[in-house]
C-alpha cells in the first residue's frame, strides 16, 4: 500500500474502494448544480480533488461499468492518465453515447480511479528487430476461432 497526499476542496468524501478486493476507487461529481449531458455531448466534471502521486506512479480514470451499461455514459479518453507531476484538479471527461439526456447529480459516482506503478522507457535506435513467431501479424492475424 502506498500513501498519497490529497487535498479535498469539495464537499464529497475521499475516493474509496467499494470492496476489499476492488482495484478502482470511486470518483464523485463535486458540483453546485446538476449537469445535463445531452446525447453525444461531452463535458468535464469536477471532483474537487487534488493529489500528489509518488514518482513512478500514475492514476488511471476509467468508466464505471454500471453507467456504461445502463445509461451509455463513459469516460471519453479511457483511460484518462493523471501523471505524478500533475497538481491540478482531477476532472472526469464524460460522454453520453445514449439517445436521451443524462443528468449528473452532485455526489454521483461518475468514474473509477486506479493507481498503478509504471516503468519509464529509454529508446535505443536500431536498424532491425529480433524475429518472433508472430512477427508483424496485427489486427485479426489469428483469425476467428
Amino acid at each position: 500500500m502506498i500513501q498519497i497526499k490529497i487535498i479535498n476542496k469539495g464537499h464529497q468524501p475521499l475516493p474509496a474502494y467499494a470492496t476489499p478486493q476492488s482495484a478502482g476507487l470511486d470518483l464523485r461529481a463535486n458540483i453546485s448544480e446538476p449537469i445535463v449531458l445531452h446525447p453525444m455531448e461531452r463535458k468535464l466534471v469536477p471532483t474537487g480533488l487534488y493529489m500528489a502521486l509518488p514518482a513512478g506512479y500514475e492514476a488511471q480514470v476509467r468508466p464505471r461499468s454500471g453507467l456504461a451499461l445502463k445509461h451509455g455514459i463513459t469516460v471519453l479518453n479511457t483511460p484518462g492518465t493523471i501523471d505524478a507531476d500533475y497538481r491540478g484538479e482531477i476532472m472526469v471527461l464524460l460522454v453520453n453515447f445514449s439517445d436521451i439526456d443524462f443528468v449528473i447529480n452532485d455526489g454521483e459516482r461518475i468514474a473509477q480511479m486506479v493507481i498503478a506503478q509504471h516503468a519509464t522507457a529509454q529508446f535505443e535506435l536500431v536498424t532491425e528487430l529480433d524475429e518472433t513467431e508472430r512477427g508483424a501479424g496485427g489486427y485479426g492475424h489469428t483469425g476467428v476461432k
